[in-house]
């Protein structure tokens, strides 16, 4: 059954203020985050001399669900993404698994985020370190969705210019022994799999710019606009990098560090870099902590208006016209998270939940008509079948965690649903 967004001019409105470059920007800010500083060696592991074509199927599956998540958001402009598009096309059930998927991964990817920015900036401090930027981010998307957006500006400028300064020292450099030998054919079209499904932890976040539907200018002709180019920018950022390090480092050499990017500086003899890439990865991680704790917090906003999750959550806040219990709510299951765990596991068990909720999305892109936007067949088949086909080459203990998640989250809906249902005496 289709619901109606909010009408304009109620209390739970959220403002529409962000234009194309904003949600361009937003996007960049959830994608080249932490993740290109971290992936590169898990998935080099992984894919062995297949980490490019790893990375080119990443980007394709990347490409598909952006295509068919551009045209359900401009269809449906409202927060909640996939939670959103399952519910509409395919049915309530649908719809709540997405937005269960989303919230638990992203949750964890929420704390994964904070961590790493503690572990770059005082080490034998991160798990402190982790909370106050959970506190201190949480009160910047309080305080606004706009001033969100200028953060994560200045976020993504930072790190595009780290970026860029790591492969021009890097590809300017004599490659070394290691790296001129290590051509070797290790890959496995298994490893390929795997290393694909890690390195989509890092794409992952165009999903972002759909959940802000609410809070776009235009969000037919904004969204499907803001998604492709923010994908195709990132996706050339990766590859270049990617590039780059293998030039110094060699498959065998990037598969066994531990901060690659540093690692492949000082192996081109540009140490003076070294502190900048440290900071990066910082700022990195605090810009995809931001983004990350935005989008949450707008899939709970909607869970919590059908009432899947409490429905005080659903509030937004009159002034500032934010969703701010959810964001509190989201912030301290983050904060504890970050307190007490160590979550650099969870990777895997994030892209896991994210594949199931763009496979999802596919699958409700494949049910709109030509008179909707439907993008062309082929597009939301290859990504549904290659979300479930990245999603189930991961690691077995990031499968098993996230369909024991995944079982879980099914059957409080199965049991809710069958209490409301059920006769009254």
């Amino acid at each position: 059954m289709n619901r109606p967004s909010p009408t304009a001019g109620t209390p739970d409105e959220l403002r529409r203020r962000l234009g194309t470059a904003d949600a361009v920007v937003i996007g960049l800010g959830s994608m080249i985050g932490a993740g290109i500083f971290a992936a590169l060696a898990p998935a080099a592991r992984a894919a062995g001399s297949g980490l490019l074509p790893a990375l080119a199927l990443a980007g394709l599956v990347a490409y598909c669900n952006a295509t068919s998540s551009a045209r359900l958001a401009a269809r449906y402009p409202t927060s909640g993404g996939t939670y959103v598009y399952g519910r509409e096309r395919l049915g309530d059930f649908w719809g709540y698994l997405a937005g269960w998927a989303f919230v638990t991964g992203k949750t964890a990817s929420c704390a994964a985020m904070a961590l790493t920015a503690g572990a770059y900036v005082w080490p034998g401090r991160a798990h402190a370190v982790a909370v106050a930027a959970v506190v201190a981010l949480t009160a910047v998307n309080y305080a606004g969705v706009r001033k969100s957006a200028w953060f994560t500006r200045a976020v993504v400028a930072v790190v595009l210019a780290v970026l860029a300064a790591v492969a021009v020292a890097t590809l300017a450099s004599e490659p070394a022994d290691a790296a001129r030998s290590a051509v070797g054919d290790d890959a496995t079209f298994g490893g390929v799999l795997r290393a694909a499904g890690l390195l989509f932890f890092a794409f992952a976040g165009y999903a972002r710019i759909a959940t802000l539907g609410e809070e776009v200018r235009d969000p037919q002709r904004t969204i499907p606009r803001a998604i492709p180019l923010a994908l195709g920018i990132t996706l050339a950022v990766y590859a270049v990098v990617a590039v780059a390090v293998l030039a110094v480092l060699g498959t065998d050499g990037l598969a066994a560090a531990t901060a690659p990017l540093s690692d492949a500086v000082r192996a081109a003899g540009a140490d003076g870099l070294t502190p900048a890439v440290r900071a990066g990865a910082a700022v990195a991680a605090l810009g995809s902590l931001l983004a990350l704790i935005l989008g949450v917090s707008r899939t709970v906003l909607a869970m919590s208006r059908d009432r899947h999750l409490p429905h005080a959550l659903a509030a937004v806040h009159p002034r500032f016209k934010v969703p701010h219990r959810a964001e509190l709510a989201v912030g301290a299951v983050v904060a504890a998270l970050a307190a007490t765990t160590d979550v650099r596991g969870t990777i895997g068990f994030s892209s896991f939940g994210v594949l199931v909720y763009y496979a999802i999305a596919n699958a409700s892109a494949q049910t709109l008509g030509p008179d909707e936007g439907r993008p062309p067949r082929p597009i939301p088949w290859t990504g549904l079948a290659g979300c479930l086909a990245l999603a189930f080459a991961l690691p077995a203990a990031s499968v098993l965690w996230g369909a024991a998640v995944l079982t879980a989250g099914a059957a409080a809906y199965g049991t809710r649903h069958a209490l409301a249902t059920r006769p009254r005496p």
